[in-house]
């Protein structure tokens, strides 16, 4: 775990590492500014509409299905076989307006040597949004989206030997960035570094184990800049 005191860092944080792997929502922008609360919401309706449920029966099935397939999208499709594109569509159409340009976050993913992927379980116009809200598009070599992975979600493996082998990583050489603690348990796996960006989400420390985790912080922009400080 990083040390905030005296900037320590986990070994596995050394200079051989040279691919910084992103995940998108509540990583890059903070949860501090309710963008995925919107999408949440939104979900919670689609389900509602679908299954014709009341609110708190339809966030049961919601975070049922996030927990036991990667995403409510998969459990929809699984069981209900829902079009994932427009469900995805109905979900993404929230307003933007709360993230505004980070250029503290800018100038530390630019100050970062080596390659910078997104890896996320949106699809790409919503990510493209978000990181141009953010003002970081540029920043990053390409984005790994949920349509490139065959609607497969993080944490199953097979997505994970999808992304290293569609950019050619090393994953020894790689550090990885996520909210939900359990999408890095494979990463670790493969020999990447992990980040768990703890929003204090009961989601997000879902199936944690400190010994997936090499790094916790509750900003990434801290981090970022306490790592290159160091």
């Amino acid at each position: 775990m990083l040390d905030y005191k005296n900037q320590s860092f986990h070994p596995a944080f050394d200079d051989n590492r040279n691919t910084w792997v992103f995940d998108l929502d509540n990583t890059l922008y903070s949860e501090k500014c309710n963008l995925f609360l919107q999408i949440d919401q939104k979900i919670g309706e689609y389900v509602q509409s679908l299954l014709q449920l009341n609110p708190e029966e339809a966030r049961k099935v919601q975070k049922e299905y996030l927990l036991e397939h990667g995403t409510t999208l998969k459990g929809l499709m699984a069981n209900h076989k829902v079009d994932p594109y427009h469900y995805l569509d109905h979900v993404h159409a929230i307003d933007f307006s709360p993230i505004a340009r980070d250029d503290a976050l800018r100038d530390a993913l630019n100050s970062l040597k080596g390659r910078k992927i997104v890896f996320t379980n949106a699809d790409l116009p919503y990510a493209e949004k978000v990181l141009d809200r953010l003002g970081i598009a540029d920043q990053f070599e390409a984005i790994f989206d949920i349509h490139e992975a065959a609607l497969e979600p993080k944490p199953k493996r097979e997505v994970y030997d999808k992304f290293i082998e569609k950019f050619e990583i090393d994953p020894t050489r790689a550090v990885m960035f996520e909210d939900m603690v359990r999408n890095l348990r494979p990463a670790h796996a493969l020999g990447m570094a992990t980040v768990w960006i703890n929003t204090g989400s009961v989601w997000g420390q879902a199936d944690y184990d400190a010994s997936f985790v090499h790094a916790e912080t509750d900003e990434l922009t801290n981090w970022l800049q306490a790592f290159l400080n160091r």
